[in-house]
């Protein structure tokens, strides 16, 4: 076990110390001990890191609104501890990771699995969404529905008391460090630079995820030069609990077949032990090469700078889904419209950091108000959610607007932004 500053995270070690550095990482919600069943196979081998996500696990609530921030932790507490070179195999959040560090930082890695990952998680308004739930309603919904992510049916049913240990690990995330997580995942998106991971790659994914599922898996083997896939039978999305045995034979055999030796970079690193032969390992996969990536949208060519930070800002705060909504509405008459709104409105203002996004929804809020923007204040009461405002501070909000704009505005504005958050914050069923 380990004690844990801010810029670091909670991790403990199995396994022998002079073996080498195999490093598991978890799915957001979930715990190290997800990955309990794979750990006693592989630490004949490797010494096995386990770590936390900020605010999981009973770790300090330190959150990381970024994956690339949480790759920067893991690395800062392998530093303190003196390690260099290492696999990883990471699970959903946990396998972004992997790709952060197969990108940003390829002298370090040796070998890389990727368990019910994707390039790009949904869609960032999904994640946001979940955000505004959360800080609603507290993670008791999430938990409640977790199973259903995680597990097949039959599994759940048949495993009751794993689907109440989900539920309760879920239950005791810090919300904060949850809802962090979530904007972590709603701003990860490297389905441009998968041709630059330059390490041994699995791609291992149940045939059942309807979470991150056999198409996401595809999309990154056919863009990763060097990548297997792997699908396990009759496993959902948290494929290592729900199909150990295959899990960990199907990592046995990567890690102990593509171990990349390390590679000048002018930097001082540790050398890899030799790794032994897999004991009972599972058969070749190969890969899926033929398969094209999944098309990603131009950015218009030749904007201004301004453009580009104002859309970025404009689909953070309002949401994709409205966003393109209102770009593909808009024509010959009303294009320069958009664009001038997206650069000086978005680009401009709401860029500027003299106040932040909270204080800037308040203010946006009571203006709608004083000049009776209904239409315009549904979609800002969902941004000012998503901006971070509680449903009782958009109540005080509209109270002050009440006094000084007045009572009728301020009853109209009621009436919508109750409509609004009804929507925005009820879980679904």
């Amino acid at each position: 076990m380990s004690e844990t500053p801010p810029n670091t995270l909670q991790y403990r070690f199995d396994g022998p110390e002079d073996a080498p550095v195999l490093i598991l990482g978890p799915s957001l919600g979930t715990t190290w001990h997800m990955w309990d069943r794979q750990v006693p196979e592989l630490t004949r081998q490797w010494r096995v890191l386990r770590f936390d996500l900020p605010g999981h696990g009973g770790a300090p609530a330190h959150p990381a609104g970024s994956v690339a921030e949480l790759a920067t932790r893991l690395l800062a507490t392998l530093d303190a501890i003196g390690v260099q070179r290492f696999g990883y195999a990471g699970c959903a959040l946990g396998g972004a990771i992997g790709i952060e560090l197969a990108l940003r930082h390829p002298e370090r890695l040796a070998s890389l699995a990727l368990v019910a990952a994707s390039p790009r998680f949904g869609t960032a308004d999904e994640f946001r969404q979940r955000g505004v739930i959360v800080r609603t309603n507290g993670l008791d919904p999430i938990a409640r529905t977790s199973p259903d992510r995680w597990f097949t049916g039959g599994f759940a049913a048949a495993q009751p008391a794993i689907t109440e240990w989900a539920v309760q690990m879920v239950r005791t995330t810090d919300p904060g460090c949850y809802i962090a997580a979530c904007e972590a995942l709603a701003s990860f998106d490297v389905r441009t630079e998968l041709g630059r991971v330059g390490v041994p790659t699995l791609v291992l994914v149940g045939s059942d995820d309807q979470v991150t599922g056999p198409a996401e898996a595809r999309t990154l083997v056919a863009g990763i030069p060097d990548a297997r896939l792997a699908v396990v039978p009759g496993a959902s999305h948290l494929v290592p609990v729900e199909q150990p045995a295959a899990v960990t034979d199907l990592l046995v055999h990567h890690f102990s077949t593509a171990w990349q030796q390390p590679y000048d970079t002018g930097q001082t690193a540790l050398p890899a032990a030799p790794v032994s032969p897999a004991i009972a390992a599972a058969p070749h996969v190969t890969p899926v090469a033929e398969i094209a990536p999944a098309a990603v949208p131009a950015q218009p060519a030749g904007q201004p700078d301004r453009y580009e930070t104002g859309l970025k800002i404009r689909r953070e705060v309002l949401g994709d889904a409205h966003v393109d909504r209102a770009l593909a509405e808009a024509e010959g008459f009303s294009g320069a419209f958009e664009e001038f709104v997206t650069r000086y409105a978005w680009g401009e203002i709401w860029d500027r950091p003299g106040l932040d996004r909270r204080t800037r929804s308040c203010v946006t809020l009571t203006a709608l108000v004083a000049g009776g923007h209904l239409e315009e204040l549904a979609f800002h009461t969902r941004a000012a959610l998503r901006n971070g405002l509680t449903p009782d501070e958009i109540k005080e909000v509209l109270l002050q607007a009440a006094v000084y704009c007045g009572v009728p505005a301020a009853n109209s504005a009621f009436r919508v932004a109750r409509q609004v958050i009804r929507e925005e914050t009820t879980p679904a069923e």
